[in-house]
């Protein structure tokens, strides 16, 4: 599975709480909480995810609540997938299970800018700047978790159990 799009850059620590904070969680239509992705720690998001469609951030991304809108609210708002220096466990679980694509890439944000151009191939973990010329090493996702995040895990389950 690769990704392409222009880059959102966000540092270490930004918490469910900063992508869907919790006066929205009473929506439960993911185009309600899409709206308000973000919102907690940048107001000018709806605007840049017209353009710029991965979010690359640094460590601990998606730490705080377990709240499975976070990743909802992001994939609704037009995110094709999030890398990261390391990721929040159950952040990183919620993505998987709705179908945000998330890649653990340890040097993202000391080499990749806001606005770059870059290719994501899941598969092999690996991240193309293509605005700078660079190639980064992430690690690679298992194809049990590449199918799961093509068309989420309920998707996923009703498959397997044919």
């Amino acid at each position: 599975m690769k990704v392409r799009s222009n880059v959102i850059k966000y540092g270490d620590d930004v918490n469910t709480d900063v992508i869907i904070p919790s006066k929205y969680l009473a929506y439960t239509s993911p185009y309600d909480l899409a709206r308000y992705a973000m919102e907690g720690i940048d107001s000018t998001f709806l605007e840049k995810v017209k353009q710029k469609q991965i979010i690359v951030a640094a460590t601990n991304f998606g730490c705080g609540s377990s709240r499975e809108q976070a990743p909802i609210a992001l994939k609704y708002a037009g995110v094709k997938a999030v890398v990261a220096e390391s990721f929040a466990r159950i952040f990183y679980r919620n993505a998987v299970n709705i179908g945000l694509p998330v890649l653990e890439c340890p040097d993202a944000t000391r080499t990749i800018d806001e606005g770059d151009e870059v290719e994501i191939d899941l598969g092999s973990g690996t991240v193309l700047d293509i605005t700078k010329g660079k190639i980064l090493h992430g690690y690679p996702t298992p194809d049990f978790l590449l199918k799961i995040m093509e068309h989420g895990l309920v998707q996923y389950v009703r498959e397997a159990r044919k």
